[in-house]
């Protein structure tokens, strides 16, 4: 189960995060789905994570690319260290595009459910993007 599990994460992070596969994502989602790391006062469901990458990251981020550098899996939960990166071509929140290349450092948690995303936790260092492309 534990190899099953990695296989649907490491399926979401490329089809999904970085190929935007929205029909990959109605497949590895499941409708029940709580993203515990969502910002207060913001939806926690599935939509939550599409909004992430389509509106945020997507638009902000070209020659997007992930790189899973590490999972670890125990029962249902698959933990990820993993990057995040692109050149800053696009708007990233009210910061214009810079052209610079930028790497999201990245820590999920991911509960799967009947081959399908449950539950994710999860910790990155967009913030840390987000102050280093301020200061040009």
């Amino acid at each position: 189960m534990s190899d099953e599990n990695k296989e649907v994460v490491r399926r979401f992070n490329i089809e999904v995060i970085q190929n935007g596969n929205e029909a990959e994502f109605q497949a590895l989602m499941s409708p029940s789905f709580i993203n515990h790391s969502a910002p207060q006062n913001m939806p926690r469901g599935p939509e939550s994570m599409w909004n992430t990458f389509e509106s945020v990251l997507r638009p902000a981020l070209s020659n997007l690319k992930i790189v899973i550098h590490d999972q670890i899996a125990e029962g249902d939960k698959v933990t990820t260290r993993k990057t995040i990166s692109g050149i800053h071509s696009g708007p990233l929140f009210d910061i214009p595009a810079t052209g610079r290349e930028v790497t999201i450092s990245v820590i999920d948690i991911v509960r799967i459910e009947g081959g399908r995303y449950a539950e994710h936790w999860g910790l990155n260092t967009l913030s840390n993007v987000i102050a280093a492309l301020s200061k040009d």
